[in-house]
């Protein structure tokens, strides 16, 4: 066999058994996760998918989502008849839920769809099964991790009694605390803004699967791309909400504001609270979750600003509208402190490097920009838990510190793999001619 014929069947045997790996590591976590979500009294994952096939979703956004993830690689005729299938049935659910007295949601219709296309995909042959198989695997796998992703954040109430909020507001300060600012501001422009906002914070995955359509849309009559879009959001929402256990904190709107149930120490966002030197770890209520820290939400919008760089310029202004967006968002209702957004931020593009144009392998300019990413990311957490005092007294400094690290996170990732072949930036990052520069 020659090397080209060895690569080929590498990458064809990767492209296939990865997604099934995932499926598999993910039902052992599901069914992990459900043990620990019945001992503690809560719905847990596999009660959630439950309710999702009896009218009673919990998101309508991430049904739909995977069912269109999942249609990429089927053919346009069985593509048709899934979705038309699927809103025939969220009209159905509808009715009875209407006629029944019951809670109005939709989000059923595209579960048994995708069901119901898993069922017909199996009998098929060949490579249009192969290709079918791994789209709907991707397409499970994402509703497989918004469901674990509720249970995180159950498992950030339990293991986190105690948060963190104070520490980071002082942090805020090097940055100007920007979710004061721009709360106050949304307040000021009444309610047009924040509704624009509120979509675009809660449809995020709608969004996605628009990018990933986009990188994907080939897959029927060529080979799968290297990397896209649904690769980052999976793993990221893998890693980030370890940082929900390991460092929790819950947002101004609720340690500072409105949404506190009276243990808030504040009133977020017309007062600014006052400097303290002595900041402490507060008891909080077994409701709220401390999904803070990292913003996963910055994190996602900037792998799906990332990945929308090389679509047409129409998705290109449209991942950068949702980005902007989100940053507002999450600013402006008080679910994040700008310490947050900076963390998704580093994130985001540590994991994305990490995944980037798998066949360039581990050379030293992905090691350099992981690396670097890492420290920031663990330089970041330290700063905030153990010097927040001090960069509350010394913004100024701080705030170059903070922010400078994000740039140079952001500058070696765009000389890593996005700078101009033949350019200083492209040669410090090691980008060479010999790389191919394939950007998804």
């Amino acid at each position: 066999m020659n090397v080209s014929s060895s690569v080929s069947t590498g990458s064809w045997t990767r492209s296939r058994l990865i997604p099934a790996a995932g499926l598999g590591v993910a039902v052992v976590l599901l069914m992990v996760a459900q043990v620990w979500a019945s001992a503690h009294g809560v719905m847990g994952p596999l009660r959630s998918l439950l309710d999702d096939y009896f009218a009673n979703p919990q998101s309508a956004a991430v049904s739909w989502a995977g069912l269109g993830l999942a249609c990429i690689g089927v053919p346009s005729r069985v593509r048709v008849v899934s979705l038309v299938a699927a809103a025939v049935l969220d009209l159905l659910t509808l009715a009875l839920q209407a006629a029944c007295g019951w809670h109005v949601s939709i989000g059923t219709g595209p579960t048994l769809a995708l069901t119901a296309l898993t069922l017909v995909v199996v009998r098929w042959e060949g490579e249009r099964r192969r290709t079918a198989v791994q789209a709907i695997a991707f397409g499970v796998l994402l509703i497989m991790a918004s469901k674990l992703a509720d249970t995180w954040l159950m498992v950030s109430i339990v293991t986190g009694p105690r948060v963190l909020d104070q520490y980071v507001q002082l942090a805020d300060r090097a940055l100007g605390e920007p979710a004061w600012l721009v709360g106050r501001a949304l307040d000021a422009l009444g309610p047009l803004p924040s509704h624009v906002l509120h979509v675009v914070y809660i449809q995020l995955p709608v969004a996605a699967v628009v990018v990933a359509v986009w990188q994907l849309r080939r897959v029927t009559t060529s080979s799968w791309p290297r990397h896209h879009l649904v690769r980052t959001f999976l793993v990221l929402g893998v890693i980030g909400p370890l940082g929900y256990v390991l460092f929790p904190v819950v947002g101004p709107v609720f340690a500072y504001g409105p949404l506190g149930h009276g243990l808030e120490i504040g009133d977020w966002p017309q007062v600014w609270s006052a400097l303290t030197t002595d900041p402490q770890p507060m008891l909080f209520d077994s409701e709220t979750a401390r999904n803070c820290m990292p913003s996963m939400h910055t994190a996602w919008a900037t792998a799906l600003f990332i990945h929308s760089r090389t679509a047409p310029r129409w998705l290109r202004w449209a991942g950068t509208f949702w980005l902007v967006c989100t940053l507002l968002a999450t600013l402006g209702f008080g679910y994040h402190y700008g310490s947050d957004l900076v963390a998704g931020a580093v994130l985001c593009l540590t994991v994305e490097s990490a995944l980037r144009d798998p066949e360039r392998g581990w050379d030293l300019p992905r090691a350099r920009i992981v690396s670097l990413g890492v420290a920031v990311l663990a330089g970041l957490l330290l700063s905030y838990r153990f010097l927040a005092a001090t960069m509350a007294e010394h913004p100024i400094p701080a705030g170059i510190v903070v922010l400078g690290s994000l740039a140079a996170v952001s500058l070696l990732f765009y000389a890593t793999w996005f700078a101009r072949p033949g350019s200083r930036l492209a040669h410090w990052g090691g980008r060479t001619p010999a790389d191919g520069f394939a950007l998804d």
